[in-house]
């Protein structure tokens, strides 16, 4: 199992938090010691456990995130504390990012004093991305042939209108926050193991906006943002497979840093369709036929979700055969052509015959004579005895 925390829970870096979880339950269930026959079992378990408690931990996802494994495994061999915001707390951003003092001060500026990362506080980082967001779209299989573009609403936050963004309302009184005077970060000097290091952090009393104000904002309760539905229009390509994941650019939530939005996630998926199963690229249909078709053969149409079309039916055809239209599938989504689709033949039996329909069906049984021979069809012998 590979050392870096998503590997080991086998997740995808912009994994939710649920399905973190449930990737952490799948493998403590596989590598517990109490069950597993591992014979490394106990060491796999305790790294899922702590994989499990860093992810799951949005202050120590983030840190590791920005860190990578090996910075952020030092810091903690160092006795930091890889989770703890600094004097700052969290701070403004009410829909998963860090606002206020955050990681952007702590153990990532001490970080980058002490590697070289510019030594000084949150002003001098490139602002972060808005966190990414996640909603799912449900199209039908001839969309998904065809290509389309879809429109469909999504929650999402927003800056507040009211107070522009701002957490307060533009009256508010205004004066110098006295615990930073002004300048929106405090300066301490801390004892590490490695040496006296100069820590600068966002002022934990105005969150690092210099500026205290009488009153905050009563539409968004200072946060600066508010959930609203934003109803987008986004491309579906043809040949989408049901449970990929459509990507919008900078239509997720906003940054708390000014930074650009995040993007937007769209899980696809495609509903059952009526006549059509799909395999990949291909399609499935049962053709229904009568005996007599199955018997001397017919030119019957079959539908494709690109009109009907011909299709001559063998004489002596036994119901359960397969036979192959090629490229009558779906379009292959990242390639050229289109898949097949395989028909499936069933042939109906009646379940009422009229007299004529009786007296003919005797007669066969009649001509037929003897025992039926499993290795004889039986539609060779209809087509022996008429």
């Amino acid at each position: 199992m590979s050392e870096d925390f998503y590997d080991v829970l086998g997740v995808s870096r912009d994994a939710s938090a649920e399905e973190i979880k449930q990737a952490y339950r799948k493998k403590a269930t596989e590598y517990h010691p109490d069950v597993s026959d591992d014979p490394d079992a106990e060491e796999k378990f305790k790294k899922i456990q702590k994989a499990k408690q860093v992810l799951t931990d949005e202050e120590k996802r983030e840190a590791y995130d920005r860190m990578g494994h090996d910075r952020y495994e030092q810091a903690e061999k160092h006795g930091y504390d890889a989770g703890d915001a600094g004097p700052g707390g969290m701070g403004g951003d009410p829909f998963g990012g860090m606002g206020g003092g955050g990681m952007g001060g702590g153990l990532g500026d001490i970080f980058e004093q002490v590697f070289g990362g510019g030594g000084g506080g949150r002003g001098r980082r490139r602002p972060r991305k808005g966190r990414d967001l996640r909603t799912g779209l449900e199209i039908t299989l001839e969309e998904a042939y065809e290509g389309v573009e879809k429109q469909f609403t999504v929650e999402r936050p927003e800056e507040c209108d009211v107070c522009d963004g701002e957490g307060y309302p533009p009256d508010a009184d205004a004066r110098t926050c006295p615990e930073c005077q002004g300048r929106g970060q405090v300066t301490q000097v801390q004892q590490t193991p490695l040496g006296r290091v100069q820590q600068t952090t966002a002022c934990p009393r105005c969150e690092g906006e210099g500026t205290l104000y009488s009153e905050t904002c009563g539409e968004c309760r200072g946060e600066g943002y508010v959930r609203a539905e934003a109803t987008l229009t986004v491309e579906v390509p043809a040949g989408i497979q049901d449970g990929q994941t459509l990507r919008m650019e900078r239509e997720g939530a906003p940054s708390p840093e000014s930074g650009p939005r995040g993007d937007l996630l769209i899980d696809v998926t495609i509903a059952e369709h009526e006549e059509f199963e799909r395999e990949g690229d291909d399609l499935r249909y049962r053709l229904p036929i009568s005996f007599p078709q199955a018997t001397f053969g017919d030119t019957v149409e079959v539908p494709t979700l690109d009109g009907s079309v011909e299709f001559d039916v063998p004489g002596g055809t036994q119901s359960g055969e397969t036979f192959r239209l090629k490229g009558k599938g779906m379009p292959r989504l990242r390639g050229h052509g289109r898949g097949d689709l395989y028909v499936k033949v069933q042939v109906v039996t009646p379940d009422s015959l009229n007299e004529e329909q009786r007296e003919a069906l005797e007669a066969f049984a009649e001509a037929g004579g003897d025992e039926i021979d499993i290795n004889d069809g039986f539609f060779e012998r209809i087509k022996r005895a008429f």
